[in-house]
């Protein structure tokens, strides 16, 4: 039987229930509890701060990106030798994308339909007392196979205020447990930038942090009662390996400037018996392997150093010319390109792979899940091989080409977008962040 697993969802983005997951796992760790994780959706940054909190990997549940066995070998991945798996919603429950109607639409929702594990709601009760148990109720009912099991209210402001959501529930909704009210807690608040939270690499003091929300959480949650709600998932399946294995040793980029990996990409390559050797473009260390993943983050931000970074430009550029593999997305595209222009509009060279300039001075957003199909042969894959990702970033093509395009996409509505990406011999890199290979 698989480990016991729950989902901490919410109305809406916004309402706390990241900081009350962190404070829970936390707290478990705290507890001696064998903790995992796992995080629904497209998203590095969270993961990271549940890894932080833990002590191991956190996994992203995708039903839209992913194929129904790697879902299932992912929830069975992220209960090992755990006694509790704890999963963060995306969004609102039953948030997702603009999908045709009767396919997987990516939400939370889905992942609780297909996991069987129940939901404990995360409400931000400002602004209302017995408006939050139609709210409650609402989200308990409207689909019969998500189980709503228990809620905490978030941002209560006083005893009376918590009284007054307590007897609104306990009428309108009596078959979903009240598991806690947080108070208002303004220093537990982590910062943001354009790409969401600021990273758990960056947070001035992540462990102090963890504590206090730690702390928090087993002060006003009834942690035994809600570990109580958990059920073992209803899929299991084998471990996967999501993307071709792209070497013998793969360096995997590894700092502020490149810290958007899957955990369950890198782990399915070493499964597949690929050696990972992680280094750091910012420190301006070589890449050690016969095969290169620059995978995404914020290599804007760090446009002039990466520039000057000739130890780690020539060798990107020297395994490359090895004819070993080089696999690039979103900031890793941008530096593989010819040049990347930072937001005071100045120009950097890069490595000069590819036949584009990026800008991050002229901004537009590009956000949504992506369905990518291989126009040529390389380390991808063949011609026609398809998968499923996303995308998300403000930066832009200024100038590109001429050369080989790597994909065709199609959003995930089924809408054709413009060609993606850039294939120079066994170089192959896009904006998009590739997620599962489509079955």
């Amino acid at each position: 039987m698989s480990t016991p697993g729950l989902i901490l969802a919410a109305p809406s983005s916004g309402s706390g229930k990241t900081l009350v997951t962190l404070g829970l796992l936390a707290h478990l760790r705290n507890q001696g509890i064998r903790v995992g994780s796992a995080k629904v959706g497209p998203d590095y940054i969270d993961p990271a701060f549940h890894a932080a909190a833990t002590g191991r990997p956190c996994l992203n549940l995708d039903s839209w990106a992913m194929a129904p066995a790697s879902l299932a070998g992912l929830m069975q991945e992220a209960g090992s030798d755990c006694d509790l798996v704890v999963c963060e919603g995306v969004m609102g429950l039953f948030d997702g994308a603009d999908v045709p109607y009767g396919q997987s639409d990516g939400s939370t929702a889905e992942i609780a339909a297909l996991s069987g594990w129940p939901v404990v709601l995360v409400v931000d009760a400002r602004g209302m007392a017995g408006s939050a148990a139609a709210v409650l109720a609402g989200f308990a009912r409207l689909r019969p196979e998500v189980t709503v099991a228990g809620v905490i209210f978030n941002q209560v402001s006083s005893d009376k205020h918590r009284r007054m959501i307590a007897a609104a529930c306990a009428r309108a909704c009596p078959e979903v447990a009240l598991l806690g009210f947080m108070p208002r807690l303004e220093k537990l608040v982590v910062p943001s930038r354009h790409l969401g939270l600021v990273q758990a690499c960056e947070h001035p003091d992540l462990p102090a942090f963890l504590a206090a929300a730690a702390q928090a959480v087993g002060s006003h949650v009834d942690v035994a009662a809600l570990q109580d709600l958990a059920k073992p998932a209803a899929l299991t399946g084998p471990h996967p390996c999501p993307l071709p294995v792209l070497g013998n040793r793969i360096a995997v980029a590894r700092d502020q400037a490149f810290a958007f990996a899957y955990a369950g990409v890198l782990e399915g390559w070493r499964r597949d018996g690929a050696e990972i050797s992680l280094f750091s473009p910012l420190d301006d260390q070589v890449p050690d392997g016969d095969s290169l993943y620059l995978p995404g983050g914020y290599p804007e931000l760090f446009a002039g150093k990466l520039a000057a970074n000739s130890r780690f430009l020539d060798g990107v550029r020297t395994l490359a010319a090895r004819g070993g593999a080089v696999f690039g997305e979103c900031g890793g595209f941008m530096v593989l390109g010819r040049s990347l222009q930072d937001a005071e509009g100045v120009r950097h060279e890069m490595a000069g792979l590819l036949p584009l300039d990026t800008s991050f001075a002229k901004r537009r957003l590009h956000l949504g899940y992506r369905q990518a199909r291989l126009l040529a042969e390389g380390p991808l894959g063949q011609v026609g091989t398809t998968y499923r990702g996303h995308e998300f970033h403000f930066a832009t093509i200024v100038d590109e080409g001429p050369g080989q395009k790597l994909f065709a996409v199609t959003d995930a509505a089924g809408i054709t977008l413009d060609q993606a990406g850039w294939q120079n011999g066994r170089v192959v890199a896009s904006f998009l962040h590739l997620i599962d290979a489509k079955q």
